[in-house]
């Protein structure tokens, strides 16, 4: 059997400044006119605030994106109150009341781009490990941890390796460093040198990224060991040729934010480039049909998965559905029919694309989903044979942590890593020049202003940032691995089912001290 074992250790992080000029931070510093250009405030500053060049009569404007604002009043080094000129104020950013949503709130936004530029977790007190939804993951904590439960051991020695191959067939055991991976971003829905940069992170994080259901563009070619091929039912620029490229290749059945709805690109994001791939028509709207047409049985599941099987010798097979009533049964029914991933979608996921009557509350949660799932298979006695994933609405370390104990083996990411390069969450990834920030976009102009470089790097730093909270927990809880997390809800409370003292132990405390 051949064997793919994880890197040793993760890249290295690399500071990757925002691409934009003026950062938004939680709070706003101001210099005024007073300002004699003395440097004290550059020189008091431990968190980079204030930076005064040699050769420079003034600092430069400060870096209000890294001030911790009120935090370090009583310190000695607080430069408000410090200035011998009474030249600098400090103020909450009033930008954050116009941003974000209630799963992606405004702190968990600054908190990302801040995990992203630096590759650690923030100083600035905000909390990113819980949205304001007011349900799924949001309602729930891990439980308050037992001292004597923790052990003292870094994190180069916790495993947060992914075993894709549980079967112990003659396919590839193919294993990740991370327990988690990218989610499908079509050539078309995405900038091609955002999916190329989530490719290049992935082959860095020794992980994997998706392909989408739109084609595979030969820029992935130099990272197709780290690139998963996915089928959907348009069968948009699927050829064997492809297939045989990938170490995994994903059937699309169904996705949780629009189940019953094929795939559609609108067709202001179907550029000449994008229709050539696809093989149809600039400037026409594409939707794929719902479902495969050739599929009604577990028998007609099974056909698919040969079909790879026969194209590829040595690709895995990924199952992708959403999450219905029998979801058990849709698991172990892949299971049987020769899936190595079985990967549910809930209904928390998405991007702005999806249709609004089909953004909400339609798939099962997937935090109902998994335990169901996990339990299931456990009794069927083939638990243990498979790879089970989840994503829809997973933000952030702390969510993925929560569906691995919940019964996940791992997770698929997608947001976040939009989030890494600037995504400010606007809702206009359908557009062709919607997206304000290049991410979400077809347009030549708008694409350039990522780099795959840059891509890279901020989502390796994400990353590296995550794996710190994975580590914190796991020794919380006295676990030496993610593998050890899976299906242990008891670590788990629900606030709908703690009275009023005891909601009153998980208030959110500040995520910078990496309470959970």
């Amino acid at each position: 059997m051949n064997t793919v074992q994880p890197e040793k250790a993760l890249p290295e992080a690399v500071e990757t400044p925002s691409r934009f000029r003026n950062p938004i931070g939680k709070f706003v510093v101001t210099r005024n006119s007073r300002c004699t250009g003395c440097g004290l405030c550059a020189s008091l500053c431990p968190h980079g605030v204030h930076i005064k060049p040699e050769g420079y009569a003034k600092p430069l404007p400060p870096r209000s994106e890294r001030c911790v604002g009120t935090a370090c009043e009583k310190c000695e080094y607080y430069c408000v109150a410090r200035c011998p000129n009474k030249a600098l104020s400090v103020s909450f950013n009033s930008t954050l009341e116009t941003m974000g949503d209630y799963r992606w709130t405004p702190e968990m936004l600054i908190a990302h781009w801040h995990m992203a530029e630096t590759g650690n977790l923030p100083e600035v007190d905000l909390e990113y490990s819980l949205g304001s939804s007011g349900g799924g993951f949001d309602k729930m904590r891990f439980r308050t941890p037992v001292p004597s439960e923790y052990i003292k051991i870094s994190d180069e020695v916790i495993d947060t390796s992914l075993d894709l191959n549980r079967r112990g067939d003659e396919r590839p055991q193919k294993t990740l460093s991370l327990p988690c991976y990218g989610g499908g971003m079509s050539f078309g829905s995405t900038a091609l040198n955002v999916i190329v940069g989530r490719a290049r992170a992935a082959k860095r994080l020794n992980t994997m990224t998706c392909t989408g259901e739109g084609g595979y563009p030969p820029e992935f070619l130099p990272y197709a060991e780290h690139v998963i091929t996915q089928v959907a039912t348009g069968l948009f620029g699927v050829r064997e040729e492809t297939i045989q490229n990938a170490p995994v290749v994903e059937f699309k059945y169904a996705q949780g934010a629009k189940p019953g709805l094929g795939g559609h690109l609108l067709g202001d994001k179907v550029t000449p480039e994008v229709a050539a791939m696809r093989e149809t028509v600039v400037g026409s709207s594409l939707f794929s049909p719902f479902p495969f047409h050739s599929v009604y049985s577990v028998e007609d599941h099974k056909k698919h998965l040969d079909w790879i099987k026969e194209i590829n010798p040595r690709a895995l097979l990924s199952i992708k559905v959403s999450t219905p009533s029998d979801a058990d049964m849709v698991a172990v029914g892949s299971y049987y029919a020769g899936a190595h991933i079985i990967h549910f979608d809930g209904s928390y996921g998405g991007t702005g694309a999806a249709p609004d009557i089909a953004k909400k509350n339609i798939a099962m949660p997937i935090e109902y989903a998994i335990p169901r799932i996990h339990r299931f298979l456990k009794a069927e006695g083939v638990r243990e044979k498979v790879c089970l994933i989840a994503s829809g609405g997973i933000r952030n370390a702390v969510d993925a942590a929560k569906a691995i104990a919940l019964g996940a083996d791992g997770v698929v990411i997608g947001t976040a890593d939009l989030v890494a390069l600037d995504c400010i969450r606007c809702g206009k990834c359908e557009s062709g020049r919607g997206c304000a920030r290049g991410i979400a976009s077809t347009d030549a102009e708008l694409g350039r202003m990522i780099s795959e470089e840059y891509a890279e790097q901020r989502i390796v730093n994400m990353y590296t940032a995550w794996r710190k909270q994975w580590c914190e927990i796991l020794r919380q809880y006295g676990l030496r691995s993610t593998r050890e997390l899976v299906g242990r809800s008891d670590l788990l409370v629900n606030m709908d089912y703690l009275d009023e003292a005891e909601r009153a132990k998980y208030k959110p405390a500040p995520q910078n001290k990496l309470v959970i």
